[in-house]
């Protein structure tokens, strides 16, 4: 069986649950955590399999030296045996087949539960069932947070308002609500103040669970993800993977790789979705390439941050696209036209994304594409 979905969404705690409940009815078992952590440390998949045969047999006095030693003992003193085995956080097919190989290295009714984020696994290992875990809905997640910031099952009356606040902030996200429930013991203002400080700057031990999955990703396709999550959140999936081919990144493929990487989705509409937090997630990335300084970050989506690098030249070569919502920023009339010399400090820009009407300052200029032949290649999305 296989759990699959999206970073803190409650994927282990299924696992364990399922785990705890059926534990006893096999000859041995084994609950493997954070797999994919501990193998990368040095022989770690080879204390990996140690732990298996030791959880199974009941013995400590196992040794293995490498991990080809560790599947032949496995296969051979668990060929016969009954046994339950959890995989948690699993990232590819080489931990699977070097911890639990084939169906034949155990006896007959045994069952194999893996969690990963990569739906792509599927795909490449014979799975007999799968579980997408889906994020809580209202009630859930006020009683989850209420549990682990009132110790009940309902919030406390003068923090009902704040709660309804905080269940909409972690959109459902298991792990956020534990840590945010975590933060109790403050008066309503200063949960107040820590919501709003949230918003700007989203929680740290969250951040980094939901970082794991853009870890994992290449150059390609971690550019693509923060493309997404900076500019092209509620956008026509088709239409963005066209503008993503257009800048040589692969877009179709990049969509679909981060869909079965669970960190983006598609609606019925065929828009491209994007879980709050993971949004902040990518947002956050960017923020810390220059957290001063705007026009050092390679996305510059904020319109405040935008027009600041047009109008005070602060822009840099590290600035590969630029979002500007004249819609959302009704008081930049007191600009008057920007400047396209703005864009003379940011070279390496490959994609401009606009939305209302924007006046340029042209000095002499016939058109605004004519001011972009120093750009490679440059992205115009209106």
């Amino acid at each position: 069986m296989l759990i699959y979905g999206s970073g803190g969404i409650g994927k282990t705690t299924i696992a364990k649950a399922i785990y705890n409940h059926m534990f006893e009815r096999f000859e041995g078992s084994s609950f493997l955590a954070n797999v994919r952590e501990f193998s990368s440390q040095h022989k770690g998949l080879a204390l990996l399999q140690k732990q298996l045969l030791s959880d199974v047999l009941k013995k400590i006095d196992i040794d293995i030296y490498n991990e080809d030693q560790g599947i032949i003992i496995i296969k051979e003193r668990l060929c016969c045996k009954r046994v339950l085995v959890v995989l948690d956080d699993v990232e590819n097919t080489e931990l699977f087949c070097k911890l639990v190989g084939r169906h034949d290295w155990f006896g007959p009714g045994s069952r194999i539960i893996l969690t990963t984020r990569d739906e792509h696994l599927l795909n490449r290992l014979d799975v007999d069932e799968k579980y997408k875990v889906k994020t809580m809905n209202r009630n859930e997640s006020l009683q989850l947070f209420s549990c682990h910031a009132f110790r009940q099952e309902h919030p406390l009356q003068d923090y009902v308002q704040l709660s309804n606040d905080v269940i909409h902030y972690a959109g459902g996200l298991p792990l956020a609500l534990v840590i945010l429930g975590s933060l109790y013991k403050r008066s309503p203002i200063e949960w107040e103040s820590e919501l709003k400080k949230l918003r700007k700057i989203p929680n740290e031990r969250i951040l980094e669970k939901l970082e794991i999955s853009y870890n994992a990703l290449d150059h390609f396709n971690r550019t693509i993800f923060l493309d997404i999550s900076c500019f092209f959140i509620g956008e026509d999936k088709n239409f963005v993977s066209t503008i993503l081919d257009t800048c040589g990144l692969g877009g179709e493929a990049g969509i679909k790789l981060l869909t079965k990487r669970s960190l983006v989705t598609i609606d019925e509409y065929s828009s491209l979705c994007m879980h709050d937090l993971i949004r902040d997630m990518g947002r956050e990335i960017v923020c810390k390439q220059s957290p001063q300084t705007p026009g050092g970050r390679s996305r510059l989506w904020d319109d405040a941050d935008a027009i600041d690098a047009l109008i005070n030249l602060s822009g840099t070569d590290v600035v590969e696209g630029l979002q500007l919502n004249w819609y959302g920023y009704p008081e930049v009339e007191q600009f008057g036209p920007l400047n396209i010399e703005g864009f003379s400090k940011m070279p390496n820009m490959r994609l401009l994304k606009v939305d209302g009407c924007v006046k340029f300052k042209m000095d002499g200029a016939d058109s605004l594409l004519e001011q972009f032949y120093c750009f490679r290649k440059l992205v115009w999305v209106s």
